[in-house]
């Protein structure tokens, strides 16, 4: 490692190499060690189809912060990082790729489709690994698992076969995806969408007791012969009277009921929706949570069966749809029609649109599994974080449906489930079953099925590390300590990690679930590809460094929220790294041609002692807001401390004790180190990369251990370093400099019109200390200080424990500086009088481009912060 700096800070130079060194050194290698407290995370395993977006990058940021804070502070800290197999995903990419040759699945059959599956997964699926290393992840990669790897596998094999053992997994009716052309169901996967253009209809459902109707819109009116409920939000004040009640089904004359359910958007149509559980996946959900009845009104073919009644049996679904519209519209059940485009799902193999059905499928039980994982959270084993996840969590648990776990795709864990052609049999088994335990018949067959993804990922925190085996790992990292996640895979990975946890290991998967939020753009909308408004934190990398996009993410988290992406704000991380490089330039400048070992000098100064106690102090604050995952405003105190108090003050108190020779220099010197070692290690978390490559070239303490800044001590608070008294004095000293400043900066004096400075004060021992800095650092040529003074034609400036007084005839010509500024505030005014014009001239915003309209709004502000400052410039003169 270099043990000098670069005259400036190349991230694309630095970055790799310095990970390549942590790599070689196998830092990132957690050891069962027993004399010290394991601290684990799981890594939310990305999919092996993916691509390094910023979500991403928030997420494992979020992750290295904590695994690497705690591996300072001397846990035995295992980052498992891992991948998961995407059944939907990667079977879509294969099926794409193979269509372009001219081939189906069926074509080349399971065993050679799952070959070239595996060819794919070789191919691309450590790439995503690759590019999370970009960004500093300090994952023990020597531990990285995969959702099918051998002993992922084993473990799926196990909890299926005793989950059905125990009557917990069982095979019942759910709801598909059905072509009606080729006669099969087909998976989510092999279901292309496109844009169609259709119709909303405007119905009305009259309410049984006669007090009213309810509207809502379809795009599929035939379906209306299978509803058997109608569905509001339970939020919606609108229609909290109606729910309980019952509508009359129009045309069949079926009462069906109101219900209340969470999936309903208020905000869209009318917030009222056909619950329609035999044609259409979400209204199936719905149905289940509301013990709904199932009515299918279509064959195979998509033509109306027995239950679209007598006179539309038979008729193909775009027939009936003519013929119910023609129907409603004569009943006076038809408010309006619209024009709606919107996307149809398509069978892959021919493009006729795919009509869900309902079909026989593999389910967990979940009431037994879930009563222990509610307890779980509600005991305290496992906390959120924020904690009001935790009603989002209760409230799924509380009303959660069994879980349909079968997908009808070939990549992917296979049901492990056979079945005798001989006498219909049914084994389930881990191992592959050849002979029926019944008859003795050996044509038997496993079930076509695969298992939901999330089936595997449920079991990712023990499965990982060796379970079902009982492992040295597993009995030493399990429960892991922190689970890093976005709030909106609460109900389909973290509940399930839960309850699968809580069954198979009797222990909570995990202490805390501590939940981020999303990334939005800089107006605040979701990133999405179809309004191009994604960014790719590999090109932020290549641009800004790695440190100053992982600054970012932790500088504007807050737990549980979202937080707005911007560019401006990333490259002030940037800046904010080059600032402490040049920071760490300067000591270099200072100490390179001297001995200066990292301690502190037997003598210290009040500035001395001022900062050591403000990182003394930091420390404290930091790791606690770090234990509180308040990672957010843990990084605003470093920036805070190490931009304001160690680079614009403490280097500039110590410049004039540098250049003299001797003892006082040495002992700036070694305060100068010691602060930013220190400082170094609080940051190291944060920005890895910056902090490794200046603590290489720094002198170390003497309790520094290893060759590298990730395995030292993280600081913490010593009462020893506590200098309360030196730090009021300090500070008094600094609001006079600022504010000496703030007074000439408004008069617009420049610093090279010096000035005598008087202070009035009882506290003249402070500001006796602090002279020579008022000197050097608010351009005065001498301070007096007395307890009063009498001044004519003087400036005052008032703090707290003192007035100060600086001759007005040694800053400015009053009366040409009041001229210029006078002629300056009528040149803004008129600049805001005509912005101001535009904006209330009706015709102007009714034309103006929305963009053309922003930015004359924001001229209009930044003249009237103007207009303010030349103000308070004329106050101060006068």
């Amino acid at each position: 490692m270099a043990k000098e700096l670069a005259k400036s800070y190349n991230p694309k130079e630095v970055e790799d190499k310095i990970y390549d060194f942590w790599m070689k050194g196998g830092f990132f290698r957690a050891e069962v060690d027993r004399s010290k407290k394991p601290y684990t995370i799981v890594m939310p395993p990305p999919n092996i189809t993916g691509q390094l977006h910023i979500g991403h990058a928030l997420d494992n940021t979020l992750q290295d912060i904590l695994i690497r804070y705690r591996r300072m502070q001397g846990y035995a800290a295992l980052w498992l990082p891992g991948t998961d197999h995407a059944s939907i995903a990667t079977e879509a990419k294969i099926v794409e790729a193979m269509k372009k040759e001219g081939i189906t699945k069926e074509d080349i059959g399971r065993e050679a489709f799952l070959e070239r599956a595996w060819e794919w997964k070789r191919e691309y699926g450590g790439r995503i690994c690759e590019q999370l290393k970009k960004l500093g992840s300090s994952c023990d990669w020597s531990r990285e698992r995969f959702t099918m790897d051998e002993g992922c596998s084993d473990a799926v094999k196990e909890v299926f076969v005793r989950l059905y053992e125990k009557g917990l997994i069982y095979r019942g009716e759910r709801i598909i995806n059905w072509c009606p052309h080729c006669c099969t169901s087909i998976s989510d996967a092999e279901v292309e969408f496109e844009e169609q253009e259709g119709f909303f209809w405007h119905l009305r459902y009259p309410l049984t007791d006669g007090s009213g109707f309810v509207e809502l819109a379809t795009t599929r009116p035939e379906t209306l012969l299978g509803d058997t409920a109608i569905a509001v939000n339970p939020e919606d004040e609108r229609y909290k009277d109606f729910v309980g009640k019952t509508v009359t089904l129009p045309i069949v004359g079926r009462e069906i009921p109101v219900v209340a359910d969470s999936y309903v958007d208020m905000e869209f149509g009318t917030g009222v929706v056909k619950i329609t559980p035999a044609h259409d996946p979400n209204d199936f959900e719905v149905g289940l949570r509301h013990n709904l009845p199932i009515i299918n009104v279509m064959d195979d073919t998509a033509h109306m069966n027995e239950n679209a009644g007598e006179k539309y049996q038979g008729m193909d679904r775009y027939e009936c749809r003519k013929a119910i519209v023609k129907d409603l519209e004569e009943g006076g059940f038809l408010v309006k029609i619209e024009p709606h485009t919107h996307n149809v799902g398509t069978c892959y193999r021919c493009g006729t649109t795919v009509e869900p059905r309902v079909s026989m499928q593999w389910f967990v039980k979940m009431q037994p599994l879930a009563e222990p994982a509610i307890d779980c959270v509600r005991s305290g084993k496992t906390k959120f974080v924020p904690e009001r996840f935790d009603k989002v969590y209760f409230h799924w648990m509380e009303n959660i449906r069994d879980w349909c776990i079968s997908r009808q795709l070939w990549w992917g864990h296979r049901i492990p489930a056979f079945y005798c052609a001989d006498c219909g049999e049914m084994t389930v088994s881990k191992e592959n079953v050849t002979v029926c335990p019944k008859c003795g018949g050996t044509h038997i067959h496993q079930d076509e099925d695969t298992l939901d993804t999330w089936f595997s990922s449920a079991l990712w925190p023990f499965s990982t590390l060796g379970w079902p085996n009982n492992t040295e790992e597993l009995d030493f990292f399990y429960p892991t300590s922190t689970l890093v996640t976005g709030y909106d895979i609460i109900f389909f990975w973290v509940a399930r990690m839960i309850f699968s946890g809580m069954e198979n290991m009797g222990a909570q998967p995990f202490d805390t679930v501590f939940i981020h939020g999303i990334i939005r753009d800089e107006l605040g909308r979701k990133m999405s590809k179809s309004l191009g408004n994604g960014v790719d934190p590999l090109l932020l990398i290549d641009q800004y460094g790695a440190d100053a996009l992982r600054f970012f993410l932790a500088t504007g988290n807050s737990p549980g929220n979202d937080m707005r992406f911007s560019d401006k704000r990333v490259e002030s991380c940037r800046n904010f790294a080059n600032k402490l490089y040049n920071a760490s330039r300067f000591v270099h400048m200072n100490i390179d041609e001297f001995d200066v070992p990292c301690e502190l000098p037997e003598t210290l100064t009040t500035e001395d002692k001022w900062i050591i106690s403000r990182v003394n102090t930091v420390a404290k604050e930091v790791a606690d807001n770090l234990d509180k995952f308040e990672l957010g405003i843990a990084v605003q105190k470093l920036y805070d401390f190490i931009w304001d108090c160690y680079c614009d003050w403490y280097i500039e108190l110590t410049k004039s004790r540098l250049r003299e020779e001797g003892e006082t220099a040495q002992n700036a010197r070694q305060v100068l180190v010691w602060v930013l070692e220190r400082t170094l290690r609080l940051l190291h978390p944060f920005m890895p990369f910056i902090t490794e490559e200046i603590w290489q070239t720094l002198p170390h303490s003497a309790e520094a251990d290893g060759e590298t800044i990730m395995l030292q001590k993280y600081p913490e608070f010593d009462a020893q370093y506590d200098f309360p008294a030196e730090v009021l004095t300090t500070q008094k000293i600094m609001e006079a400099i600022t504010a000496i400043r703030t007074r000439r900066n408004e008069m617009n004096v420049p610093p090279s019109k010096k000035a005598k400075v008087y202070i009035a004060t009882e506290n003249k021992e402070t500001y006796e200390l602090g002279a020579k800095f008022i000197v050097s650092l608010a351009s005065a040529t001498e301070v007096e200080i007395a307890d009063e003074f009498d001044l004519e034609g003087a400036v005052t400036i008032v703090v707290s424990d003192a007035k100060i007084y600086i001759p007005m005839n040694e800053l400015v010509d009053k009366e040409a500086e009041l001229a210029r500024l006078q002629k300056e505030l009528a040149q803004v005014e008129k600049l805001l009088a005509q912005d101001e014009g535009k904006l209330q001239n009706a015709g102007f915003m009714a034309k103006a481009p929305e963009a053309v309209v922003e930015k004359i709004k924001g001229q209009a502000q930044r003249e009237r912060e103007k207009i303010a400052l030349i103000k308070a410039a004329i106050e101060a003169l006068q």
